[in-house]
């Protein structure tokens, strides 16, 4: 058998039914109305926040990136809970105007902005995060045909990358940002346009769960800003750290020592370079503070063998769940943490497939893993499903269409 991924701490169960939000899922998908569902925990938000403000120094601030999971009941609770938030659309932005958010509180990072995403940016007060000089050409001549002062920063490409990150950001060639020895002449560029310059936003890879590993490009990071800093001759007035913090979705996966990189970076910040002792600095995270709130739902509609395997078939998928299937960026399929939620805790009795309702064999939430017999009808869970699930995931492949979702 493949070994499934680990639930994340805290979930019970009531009679052997998944818990979340204090009632039994069965509860929530019958007030819904059907399966499949995204069920999000608003408590599992908070306390997850909580946790992050009492370990990180005191003069960090806490932005939510958008592209997590940009639900709207999840982004007006985030506006009461984080100092800011990451966007990488227009569209993104449209999310948060209609939930009040305010332009001031919002950075705009990714390449290919289109002129009308800049606009609404320059109009609404968002900083920019520039990915090229091409992108600072375009945005300043929008300012000045707009008569307003555009709020710049300059995404850098570092020199290094996030060791043992998921996703690498920087280092090398990247379509991120611009590389770090043509920064410093285009902030002076910014300058004499007489922009208002924002300073740095510096992102070296996500999804890494070393510590040690995250607080040694932080540090880097803190000398990089500094060197570019004192290169431009003037303080940055914010500094985004980026993100860097993963979570555990596979078997030998442990979650984050969060005190540890808290601990470094406030050893860092007492022994900062003059030139940056008045920057603002935030952290940018968005898997880890909504990852595992998130547990997705889908109903088992066949229970079928085939050549003397099983398998479970229901009524989601990959549509809804690319990642959990394998097709998110994961060279070697791994099983997410996934269960029986109408059968938790139960003893495994079978090894079985788990699939979806679509016709390509890419359609697999487990593969060939141990659960407690199912049977039609029950539900099936698969958990950190509060990131990159319903809004990376083909929802309309097939004509299948969106998955259910809901805040609780």
């Amino acid at each position: 058998m493949k070994p499934l991924g680990p639930i994340p701490a805290g979930f019970e169960a009531i009679d052997g039914v998944l818990v979340v939000a204090g009632r039994p899922v069965t509860h929530w998908v019958e007030e819904v109305g059907d399966t499949p569902l995204f069920l999000y925990s608003a408590e599992r938000i908070r306390a997850r926040i909580a946790q992050l403000r009492a370990a990180m120094p005191a003069r960090l601030a806490l932005h939510y990136a958008v592209k997590a999971n940009p639900f709207g009941p999840v982004l007006s609770l985030m506006h009461g809970l984080v100092d800011g938030f990451d966007i990488a659309s227009g569209g993104e932005l449209r999310e948060l105007l209609a939930c009040g958010v305010a332009g001031g509180e919002i950075s705009f990072a990714g390449p290919g902005k289109r002129d009308r995403e800049l606009e609404a940016a320059i109009v609404h007060g968002v900083t920019l995060n520039l990915e090229s000089e091409g992108e600072a050409t375009r945005a300043l001549a929008l300012g000045q045909k707009l008569g307003l002062r555009p709020r710049l920063a300059v995404r850098v490409n570092p020199d290094f990358d996030l060791k043992g990150s998921g996703m690498k950001m920087g280092g090398g060639a990247k379509p991120f940002g611009i590389d770090a020895e043509r920064v410093p002449a285009l902030v002076r560029r910014l300058l004499d346009a007489d922009a208002d310059w924002r300073g740095f936003h510096i992102f070296a890879g996500s999804q890494a769960l070393d510590a040690s590993a995250i607080a040694e490009t932080q540090g880097q990071t803190l000398d990089l800003a500094a060197r570019l800093a004192q290169e431009v001759g003037k303080a940055p007035p914010h500094c985004n750290l980026g993100g860097g913090l993963g979570i555990p979705y596979f078997g030998p996966d442990t979650p984050v020592d969060l005190e540890a990189v808290g601990g470094a970076l406030a050893q860092r910040f007492e022994r900062l370079p003059e030139i940056l002792q008045d920057t603002r600095f935030c952290m940018e995270l968005g898997r880890y503070l909504v990852g595992e709130a998130g547990v997705y739902l889908t109903r088992v509609l066949d229970r079928k063998t085939s050549h003397g395997e099983t398998f479970l078939v229901t009524d989601g998928g990959l549509h809804h769940q690319l990642a959990a299937s394998g097709n998110f960026g994961t060279v070697v399929r791994r099983n997410y943490p996934v269960a029986i939620a109408t059968r938790l805790g139960a003893p495994v009795e079978e090894e079985v497939s788990i699939v979806g309702c679509l016709c390509t064999p890419l359609d697999k939430l487990a593969e060939k893993a141990g659960f407690p017999r199912a049977d039609v009808g029950d539900l099936v869970a698969v958990f950190c499903a509060g990131a990159y699930g319903a809004s990376a995931s083909p929802a309309s492949f097939l004509g299948q269409g969106p998955a259910l979702e809901r805040l609780v």
